[in-house]
């Protein structure tokens, strides 16, 4: 693949490409693809459009291409109007282009059948019902679907000239990636004993595939990695550190593609030239990471990327943009409410937990950073913490708080801590070899769901005094520590059930108490990340949780801005809060898109000091 100096293109039309029909075009990671293409990156930078627009492209050049999502929170099935499964699925009016999604439930129920079919006919019943029990955790299906996306890699795509794979946002990304050599070093010479994903002995097999698809991975001949990110400080940096974890992994072939890039046509209009500045300046500092790597930027487009002309007129600027959309009819007739007002509402209960959810990139950071200040604002003490693995709460705040507190849940010194806890328990009542023995079995990569789930109860019960703000992870990493939840009520349910006397109030409780706990659903005003946030309220619905309101970050409805580009946009703006307004969202509050990030106390005081307020939908 050519390798082309990123500082070579200073122009507005820099690695766009002027692809024509039936042939793959200019940008970088087109011009000579690998057989696999992997994109990862921060939630919400483009991923999924990117990667289907690259597979796109690639069967309209007469190839048989495979695009494969894992993630989670997929949203393919909206982008390109089929239903998704857990086997390749044709596109109609794309030949030669098929879609599968690693669905973690069907995976999981896969590779539980699969480990108990190891076990043998003599196996009895009540081993077959522990070994079950051990492969009902969320670190089984983690597993299970890095499995399935293993198979891929190592032998199970030979029909297919490329195969794309759309990951889950980084964190998730990077944690299935570091599998392999965590359980390397727990298998090597370990064929005794069991773990959560069942007899050490049966783990063998899925050790070689690991291995091989970490080898494929990292075959520069075999595969192109491509850091997908924004003009964005948080998206890049966030870049710069996959791409140094990615090394770390021995994944060295790796391109940088910097998505929705905008030019201002209209010089004179403020809110143009603010979007351009601070994407300019971002571009502008790229770390050294990034500065090294080969680089394509794709536009700002005025359409959203749901449907096959849309997808491929995203990575072919000469090819027409689909026909814009006529704005719907509208109900709204009042400007949406602000920030202010939902810490307000917030504040009124005095106590208890604010979990801020969505899908990765939405600014759920910023929003849960905003309420924790508004709160201690409004004379409350607060515990703000993350359960993201690529936290950022610290770069948001940029300084202490008297009255709030800052913390994240760091998945490696959750582990240790709990490590430590066990064995100071167990250990006296041990001989050496049974610590040994103990400290083995702990060191399984399945303790860390166990720590972090721990850690994360510890935070919910807090509560009970005061207020604790929560950041969460991105969607579908959000939903596994769920599972862990409820797996854990069930658990205490069943050991609790016939001690009528005893009173136990579990996490998952906890969560369903809208007198207690207040979900908080972060969207962005557009078609994808509303559906992602539907789906994740049907899915804490089916859980006993119901959310208590809804946050529409970044509108630029009343902004009042003359660009043509963003006026389009504003088209499917409207469209989405009268989608939410219509009965999606039983509370609705929005954060204008501002012309200066809402970085440290003072910016992010006055989101929560002042009512912002979005003009009316229909306006």
């Amino acid at each position: 693949m050519p390798t082309r100096s990123p500082t070579s293109h200073d122009d507005d039309t820099r690695g766009e490409g002027t692809a024509q029909t039936g042939s793959v075009g200019a940008i970088g990671f087109m011009a000579d693809p690998t057989r696999h293409l992997f994109f990862t990156g921060k939630g919400g930078v483009g991923k999924t459009s990117l990667s289907t627009a690259a597979a796109l492209a690639l069967a309209d050049a007469g190839k048989r291409v495979l695009l494969v999502s894992t993630d989670a929170a997929s949203n393919l099935d909206e982008m390109l109007g089929i239903e998704l499964r857990n086997q390749p699925v044709p596109v109609p009016g794309a030949p030669g282009l098929s879609v599968l999604n690693i669905d973690p439930d069907t995976a999981a129920e896969s590779y539980r059948q699969r480990v108990l079919a190891q076990m043998g006919p003599d196996a009895s019943a009540q081993e077959l019902a522990t070994v079950r029990e051990q492969l009902s955790g969320a670190c089984t299906t983690e597993i299970a679907a890095f499995d399935e996306f293993s198979a891929l890699l190592a032998e199970g795509a030979a029909d297919w000239d490329h195969v794309v794979f759309d990951t889950a946002p980084t964190g998730h990304t990077l944690r299935l990636l570091s599998l392999p050599k965590a359980w390397t070093g727990f298998l090597d010479g370990n064929d005794r004993g069991a773990s959560c994903l069942g007899p050490h002995s049966g783990l063998k097999m899925q050790e070689r595939r690991f291995q091989a698809a970490l080898e494929a991975l990292a075959d520069p001949a075999q595969t192109t990695v491509v850091l997908v990110a924004r003009p964005d400080p948080g998206a890049i940096a966030e870049a710069a550190r996959t791409s140094d974890e990615l090394r770390e992994l021995g994944l060295n072939h790796q391109r940088l593609a910097v998505n929705g890039v905008f030019r201002a046509s209209e010089r004179g209009d403020v809110v143009a030239r603010a979007i351009e500045d601070l994407g300019r300046q971002a571009l502008d500092h790229l770390p050294a990471a990034l500065l090294a790597l080969p680089q394509d930027r794709v536009p700002l487009r005025a359409f959203d990327t749901v449907g096959l002309p849309a997808l491929r007129a995203l990575l072919r600027p000469g090819a027409p943009p689909p026909a814009p959309a006529t704005p719907a009819p509208t109900t709204a007739d009042t400007a949406l409410p602000g920030l202010a007002a939902l810490a307000d509402e917030l504040a009124a209960a005095g106590h208890g937990v604010v979990m801020v959810m969505g899908k990765g990139g939405v600014g759920k950071t910023t929003i849960a950073a905003a309420l924790a200040l508004g709160l201690v604002q409004r004379g409350h003490s607060v515990h703000l913490s993350t359960t993201d693995p690529a936290a950022h709460l610290a770069v948001t705040l940029d300084g202490q708080v008297p009255g709030l507190r800052v913390s994240r849940i760091d998945p490696r010194v959750e582990t240790q801590r709990y490590i430590d806890k066990i064995m100071a328990a167990k250990s006296p009542g041990l001989d050496a070899q049974e610590q040994a023995l103990l400290l083995e079995d702990l060191q399984s990569p399945c303790t860390e769901e166990v720590a972090v789930f721990h850690a994360f109860s510890r935070i919910v019960g807090e509560g009970r005094s005061a207020f604790v703000v929560l950041d969460t992870a991105p969607t579908g990493h959000s939903m596994l520590l769920m599972d862990a939840t409820g797996a854990y009520h069930r658990q205490m349910t069943r050991e609790f059930e016939g001690h009528g006397a005893a009173r136990i109030v579990t996490p998952l409780m906890r969560l369903q108490d809208g007198g207690y706990t207040r979900i908080v659903l972060v969207t962005l005003p557009e078609v994808t990340p509303v559906s992602q946030a539907a789906a994740l309220q049907d899915d804490l619905r089916r859980a006993g949780i119901e959310p208590f309101a809804w946050v529409l970050n970044k509108s630029v409805l009343a902004a009042g801005t003359r660009e043509p580009l963003l006026a389009a946009r504003l088209v499917g703006e409207r469209r989405q809060i009268e989608r939410l307004s219509a009965g999606l969202a039983r509370r609705l509050f929005a954060l204008p898109w501002l012309t200066e990030p809402p970085v440290g106390f003072a910016r992010l005081s006055q989101l929560v000091g002042d009512d912002h307020r979005v003009a009316p939908a229909g306006r």
